[in-house]
């Protein structure tokens, strides 16, 4: 995700200053125009403007508050822009150290996948300060196009936790359904066409199938290779959980979302797509 949005800031005329902990990515982003760096620390003392796209809570962190971290050097009047998926708490922590810093720090996590990233088409839900939206909306309208402000710090990530709880239990529904279908004779490509134009439809089904060869150029059909990554959907799904027990509410189908997701990433499956749990279920037959 995070090269394509970059490689998208400097075809929109941005200067890129870039730190990845994988070498060979920032290279590839050196070949492009960027100019590499040795740490966060050193990013933060460059440039007026910070976006970070990291895996988990303790990265961002880590990314943050750690040795050679953001805070170290940070200007004042920075704008620092999150786009991972984290608990909104660590959100709100980190929001709270840059305001120490004189610096302003929004979360804007990001939907669409790797062909919205490739295309600039993401959706960024933010949140953090209504006054400083403006200043963040035209910098993420560089690599997405959906900017939509949802409150208060911490309010992008809840939103985000809540739609991708909803992605995992409907790409389980297509997985199931694709694979009851063609168990009972019908072929893939028919169906998926028929559900995808009556009340099943959904984005699983219509627009990220996970069945091989109903559609090109999604990840079913590249062996589950790219995408998001099945350890990265069971991560989020703890955070839906962490949150749904924080806030006593029921979600019956989160928790078995959840579960399967840590069954398929104990199975060899965490690094393919999340959409193989068409192949996990289909396994299951054979145990």
């Amino acid at each position: 995700m995070g090269r394509p949005m970059a490689t998208n800031l400097i075809k929109k005329g941005h200067s890129v200053v870039a730190y990845d902990v994988n070498v060979e990515a920032m290279e590839c982003l050196q070949d492009e125009g960027a100019s590499i760096v040795s740490s966060p620390a050193e990013v933060a003392s460059k440039v007026d403007s910070i976006i970070t796209m990291l895996p988990n809570s303790q990265h961002v962190r880590s990314c943050y508050t750690g040795e050679k971290g953001v805070f170290e050097t940070v200007q004042p009047g920075t704008l620092i822009v999150d786009s991972s998926t984290i608990d909104p708490s660590v959100s709100k922590e980190l929001a709270g150290a840059a305001l120490k810093k004189g610096a302003v720090f929004m979360d804007a996590p990001v939907s669409g996948g790797v062909n919205a990233a490739k295309g600039g088409t993401l959706t960024f839900m933010v949140g953090g300060d209504e006054k400083e939206f403006e200043a963040a909306k035209e910098l993420l309208l560089s690599m997405g196009k959906n900017i939509v402000y949802c409150g208060a710090i911490g309010n992008g990530q809840a939103v985000k936790i809540c739609n991708n709880m909803l992605l995992a239990i409907t790409m389980i529904g297509a997985a199931e359904t694709m694979n009851l279908g063609m168990r009972l004779g019908l072929e893939p490509k028919l169906m998926a066409s028929i559900i995808s134009t009556a009340t099943g439809r959904c984005w699983a089904m219509e627009l990220y199938n996970p069945v091989p060869g109903v559609l090109e150029n999604v990840p079913s059909s590249n062996n589950y290779e790219g995408g998001f990554g099945t350890a990265l959907m069971t991560k989020d799904l703890g955070l839906a959980q962490d949150a749904a027990t924080k806030t006593l509410s029921p979600t019956p189908l989160g928790s078995l979302s959840h579960q399967i997701y840590r069954l398929m990433t104990n199975s060899g499956l965490a690094e393919k797509d999340f959409s193989s749990v068409f192949q996990f279920l289909q396994e299951q037959h054979k145990k």
